[in-house]
């Protein structure tokens, strides 16, 4: 199993700013753990995102070049996009496309007809510049504001962004209200209609949902799992605070219960951890 470490997304909602060299010493600690991918940063506006406006000074600080870990970083738009290219260590580009239109306004301020445009783009761009376009297709099993939404929905999707040529498809729970059944019927579906592809899963959960939720999307054949240490993070329009990422260490536990093995150091892992607690956490 493909495990990726999202420590963008739980740092992403804190209030507080979080040091620079603070953010470089945690993410050098989770460069050494084990993980595939690091969701490190992103390259969007800092009045949207204020907590990563230093995305650029933290990638000078990381030992990128002595991991086999491989960075990603989110982008809005094109102009991120282009920003994100022309640094050699990130190897993906991470681009949230929701299929519910009213978050694709609030979350990029622009159509999913738009944004479809910016894929072909950044797909193109990310190509020339050898590194790999991740789409992620948010509100991917259902949204709170009414729009339309459907299995049906969620493949067409995928057929489109496949026509383009995008590989890494990561259908998301935006705001944690897929149920396990949901989410392995749906990867069931994705599986049986494009079966050359591998997809990944970026869900979030309630606390004590989270195993029931990875068993599901494992039986469902997805091969990449998206979560992060303690669960934080999550999305700011969650019918509830509680509802935050998984947490890596129930997903590690929940995959060895199964008997699934990954590249993780226990060791590392731990020293992460508890990393994570004194620079994430304190008041």
């Amino acid at each position: 199993m493909h495990l990726t470490e999202c420590p963008r997304d739980a740092m992403q909602g804190l209030t507080r700013f979080i040091p620079t060299a603070d953010k470089i010493r945690y993410l050098n600690a989770l460069l050494t753990v084990g993980f595939d991918v690091l969701d490190f940063g992103s390259f969007v506006s800092p009045k949207a995102m204020p907590q990563m406006r230093d995305t650029a000074e933290v990638l000078a600080g990381l030992n990128w070049a002595s991991s086999a870990t491989k960075l990603l970083a989110i982008v809005a738009n094109v102009r991120g996009a282009e920003q994100a290219v022309s640094y050699e260590p990130i190897r993906y580009l991470g681009f949230p496309l929701s299929v519910s239109e009213t978050f694709q306004q609030r979350n990029t301020n622009k159509s999913i007809a738009e944004a479809m445009t910016d894929i072909a783009a950044m797909h193109s761009m990310s190509q020339q510049a050898d590194k790999e376009l991740v789409v992620y297709l948010s509100m991917g099993f259902g949204n709170p504001y009414g729009d339309p939404y459907s299995p049906a929905l969620m493949l067409d999707f995928t057929a489109r962004l496949t026509d383009f040529g995008i590989k890494h498809i990561v259908p998301s729970d935006t705001i944690g209200t897929a149920t396990p059944d949901a989410i392995e019927a749906l990867f069931n579906e994705l599986s049986d209609a494009f079966p050359h592809h591998k997809f990944g899963a970026h869900l979030h959960a309630l606390p004590g949902e989270a195993p029931a939720k990875i068993r599901a999307a494992v039986d469902a054949g997805v091969s990449r799992l998206e979560g992060a240490i303690g669960g934080l993070g999550g999305c700011p329009m969650a019918a509830d605070s509680l509802t935050g990422n998984l947490p890596t260490e129930v997903i590690l536990d929940t995959l060895g219960a199964m008997g699934i093995a990954t590249n993780i150091n226990p060791e590392r892992f731990a020293e992460a951890v508890q990393l994570s607690r004194a620079l994430l956490l304190v008041s």
